[in-house]
């Protein structure tokens, strides 16, 4: 999930850098999406370190402190460790189709052809008589 870069390919003022990506969920509309970002570390005048998250080569919010789904920008957002997405999607993509849930045909019962055995008390008192 991490990978320190070291110097190369250093932003400016950039002391170090490390790659993470991750994968969000909409808990709201369903929506998945990864994302890769650089998190490059600084020391700024005063020597407080920070750090700035880099995606797509724009500086961006954390995704940790208050992720926006880009689907309907709902902030009911699972985050992940990467893969989860794709791995799911190329499941779909495998599977074979679903066909919709349709009406559940309930079989035909046929109709009775004998007559219902109405019982009498006789028939059931009839496994406790002695035998003669």
């Amino acid at each position: 999930m991490s990978e320190i870069t070291g110097q190369t390919g250093l932003r400016h003022g950039a002391t170090g850098v490390v790659n993470e990506s991750y994968s969000f969920a909409c808990m709201r509309c369903g929506h998945g999406w990864e994302q890769s970002y650089a998190i490059e570390h600084h020391i700024d005048g005063g020597g407080h370190e920070f750090v700035q998250y880099v995606a797509d080569g724009r500086v961006v919010p954390s995704p940790l402190s208050r992720p926006a789904c880009q689907n309907c920008d709902g902030h009911v957002v699972r985050i992940m460790r990467a893969g989860q997405v794709s791995s799911v999607q190329g499941a779909a993509r495998r599977s074979r189709p679903v066909p919709p849930a349709g009406p559940v045909e309930v079989p035909e019962v046929p109709a009775q052809t004998r007559e219902p055995h109405h019982w009498h008390l006789s028939d059931l008192l009839h496994p406790f008589r002695k035998a003669s």
